[in-house]
């Protein structure tokens, strides 16, 4: 008998004979529930924020951990704080079954897989300065869980976001983080609530982490890469706001590309 809350029946039935309202609202009214499932964890996820945060101010990396949904979600967060924040990849990295080159295949099958993750991370060199948080709906992933044991067995610190209560993964954690969504719209489809609330579990680590370390300075992001017409706009707007001597666009513009960042131009502009 399936116990695990994410792998029970819906609350709707017959979604075939429903129109694009009904199946649109029923959707939304189920996302509305991860947000209340994600405040009850808080102290659980604050909790593992602060022992990320201390890993990395002493030198540390962040490994995620993850397949299916949730391996993807923390590829794509990896990905985006190298650019909203300035920073190199290296110190948040991802960790996904057959390595990243396989997030655009279907390849759920290597879920299995009880070694690839622990090879990954030694590849990169994974240390006890590090810490490794695994993400699995489940909360049973074998992928997931085997690395995480490899990690505990070397003396590497852990953590998890799963959205099942009294999970094997999260049994094996550090800080565990249990965020429980309840049954999907389309039952077991944890792409849906679940995966949701993975991605606001990714975007308050990342974003908490990045603040605490100093890449944002009152509400800006004064150290994004200038790679696109859109982020260097708004360099130039946040450059001028914050030093009001310089009237001009062009002359900001031109100070923050030669420079490289709004930070790093003030840093120049203060010499």
């Amino acid at each position: 008998m399936e116990t695990r809350i994410t792998e029970q029946s819906s609350h709707y039935d017959h979604l075939e004979q429903m129109t694009v309202e009904q199946i649109t609202e029923g959707i939304n009214n189920e996302s509305m529930l991860v947000a209340v499932a994600v405040g009850k964890a808080l102290p659980c996820l604050n909790r593992l924020i602060s022992a990320i945060e201390n890993r990395l101010r002493n030198g540390g990396r962040l490994f995620y951990v993850g397949c299916g949904t949730g391996g993807r979600l923390a590829t794509l967060d990896t990905i985006e704080v190298q650019n909203t924040y300035g920073t190199d990849g290296t110190q948040i990295q991802a960790i996904f079954p057959g390595g990243t080159c396989c997030l655009t295949q279907t390849r759920e099958s290597r879920e299995d897989d009880l070694h690839n993750g622990w090879q990954q991370l030694m590849e990169r060199g994974v240390n006890a300065k590090d810490i490794v948080v695994g993400f699995s709906a489940s909360g049973t992933t074998p992928f997931v869980l085997a690395t995480l044991r490899h990690c505990r067995e070397q003396g590497i610190l852990t953590g998890c976001i799963v959205n099942n209560p009294n999970s094997p993964i999260a049994s094996v954690a550090d800080y565990s983080v249990e965020v429980v969504t309840g049954p999907e719209f389309v039952t077991g489809s944890t792409r849906m609530k679940a995966g949701t609330s993975q991605k606001m579990c990714l975007d308050m680590i990342s974003t908490t982490i990045m603040i605490r370390l100093g890449r944002v300075e009152g509400n800006k992001m004064v150290n994004a890469k200038l790679i696109n017409a859109k982020l260097i706009d708004r360099a130039v707007r946040i450059f001028m706001e914050r030093n009001p001597q310089i009237k001009n666009a062009d002359e900001a513009r031109r100070l923050i590309m030669e420079a490289g960042s709004v930070k790093k131009a003030e840093a120049r502009l203060h010499q």
